[in-house]
């Protein structure tokens, strides 16, 4: 096979799926990782793919519309997710079992945890494939149905399969903070997060300042005393004052630069 020939298959491969990640490629053409990155960086250097920590996605579907699409918002806000992520990583330890649920600041969150030995569990296809490169921790996919917009698993077999397990740390990222609580754009991801609220000894939203105020589709669940929100701003006072009244604790990580 040419290299012309290669690249046309990786290429044809990434506009039907819109993501990939570096081992399905590897696999599906039987080349080496590093002949894979080579691909990519041919195709990014086309402006064809962007490519991502594990693997890439095209462009045109970077640029596509629509409120919640999971690379749309991972190039948002980024020094802000940083921040969040580096204060979620420092209350994990290495040898903890972590459950990460598909929005990007729990992205984030995975990529800060990279060089720690865990157990992961998620339903994110592009963090199963960041620890899967890394391989410095076991990773565990729930099963479900691909929902490609996200880069996630969802419905009854994601849901079952996070009922049968229990974990030290369940990490859920939101749409929207307000007074009334957390909220997600997508009731089959909603419905997995407090699946997630369930099977786990701590729980913490991770979320930017830009969600502080707004509601989305479906509330995942009230502000209570049971989890912690880390953020990376001071949030509006009826919603720092409607935390204090339940006990919700609210970490403010800023960033170090913008």
């Amino acid at each position: 096979m040419t290299n012309k020939q290669r690249l046309d298959l990786i290429e044809k491969y990434i506009r039907e799926h819109n993501y990939a990640d570096l081992h399905t490629l590897a696999d599906k053409f039987d080349i080496s990782l590093s002949t894979v990155r080579r691909a990519l960086n041919d195709l990014e250097a086309a402006n064809i793919i962007r490519r991502h920590h594990g693997g890439a996605s095209l462009i045109e579907d970077d640029s596509s519309g629509g409120g919640y699409d999971f690379i749309t918002q991972d190039n948002r806000n980024t020094a802000e997710k940083h921040a969040i992520a580096q204060a979620m990583a420092e209350r994990i330890e290495p040898g903890m079992t972590v459950l990460l649920d598909g929005g990007t600041t729990s992205y984030t969150v995975a990529r800060a945890l990279v060089d720690k030995r865990l157990i992961v569990i998620t339903n994110s296809l592009p963090i199963a494939a960041l620890f899967g490169e890394v391989g410095s921790s076991e990773t565990i996919m729930t099963g479900g149905i691909v929902y490609s917009r996200q880069g996630i698993l969802y419905g009854p077999a994601c849901e079952e399969a996070i009922d049968r397990v229990h974990v030290d740390i369940a990490v859920c990222g939101a749409a929207g903070m307000t007074a009334d609580g957390l909220w997600n754009n997508n009731a089959f991801v909603s419905a997995f997060q407090q699946r997630m609220i369930r099977v786990c000894d701590q729980l913490f939203f991770v979320l930017d300042s830009s969600k502080h105020g707004k509601r989305a589709l479906s509330r995942v669940t009230r502000l209570e005393n049971t989890f912690t929100v880390i953020t990376d701003a001071e949030p509006p006072a009826d919603i720092r004052t409607a935390a204090d009244e339940v006990g919700t604790q609210i970490v403010v990580a800023p960033p170090t630069e913008h």
